[in-house]
């Protein structure tokens, strides 16, 4: 059985799956806040229903603590890969000018959309505590991106750096673009960004579809002008496909 774990800036995300199973064919999967990490261990177990976890694939971007915190909860037997950008991967050849230097959840997403819609242009834009807004090429190369302040955390910025300006709470109707009161101005500005970004990406890659992901994404895409799917665990995806050929730890 294939752990695949996705270690987020605010969730960590995990799906349990065979290594032949097609893309996003999870046996289970979940996702918890920082502060719950803890309950993963009985989380994994109770999902694998008694099958031993061999392998564990990790693309971590929380970093170092959350990163050992993670790994006393890894079962002891099982063979672990930590996901790391590269040149090359699962037929994605990686154009940032250090390779190695790219968000290793960045690289993940862009397999994982490649390999849902192979021979296409794709913009993959994941909205969560950053947006991240990348473009990847029909004939498989990581071209670049943008990487801006998630949806919430444009908001905050506003709540606390400014005198009167609340807070707003996230999942609200969409608002008009000229709205009549302060919580929803702020709200229509936020949203207006993250979807200008997108919209602005999609037409500089020859008005290419956009793949999004992210806790965030169904409230940005409500915004949208441009056409877009929405892919549940986009970055667990391109592990799952980056598992075919990652052999070892």
């Amino acid at each position: 059985m294939l752990l695949l774990i996705d270690a987020g800036n605010t969730r960590i995300k995990w799906a349990l799956a065979r290594p032949d199973a097609p893309t996003g064919a999870w046996r289970d999967s979940g996702a918890v806040a920082h502060a719950d990490i803890e309950t993963l261990a009985q989380a994994w177990k109770t999902a694998a229903g008694g099958e031993a976890m061999t392998r564990v694939i990790i693309a971590n971007v929380a970093g170092a603590t959350v990163g050992a915190r993670l790994a006393a909860l890894l079962p002891p037997s099982a063979t672990v890969v930590h996901f790391a950008s590269r040149e090359q991967l699962a037929g994605l050849r990686n154009g940032y000018r250090q390779p190695t230097q790219l968000g290793s959840d960045r690289f993940a997403a862009a397999i994982g959309a490649r390999a849902l819609l192979p021979g296409t242009n794709l913009v993959v834009a994941t909205c969560g505590t950053a947006t991240t807004i990348d473009a990847v090429s029909f004939d498989g190369v990581f071209i670049g991106g943008m990487i801006l302040p998630g949806l919430n955390l444009m908001a905050a910025s506003l709540a606390n750096n400014t005198a009167q300006l609340p807070m707003v709470a996230d999942g609200a109707p969409l608002p008009s673009p000229f709205a009549d009161n302060t919580q929803d101005a702020i709200r229509s500005g936020c949203l207006a960004a993250q979807a200008g970004a997108i919209g602005r990406a999609c037409a500089a890659h020859g008005d290419a579809l956009c793949l999004m992901s992210g806790g965030a994404a169904a409230s940005v895409a409500a915004a949208l002008t441009v056409p877009y799917r929405l892919v549940d665990n986009l970055v667990l995806a391109g592990l799952h496909v980056a598992a075919a050929v990652l052999h070892q730890p």
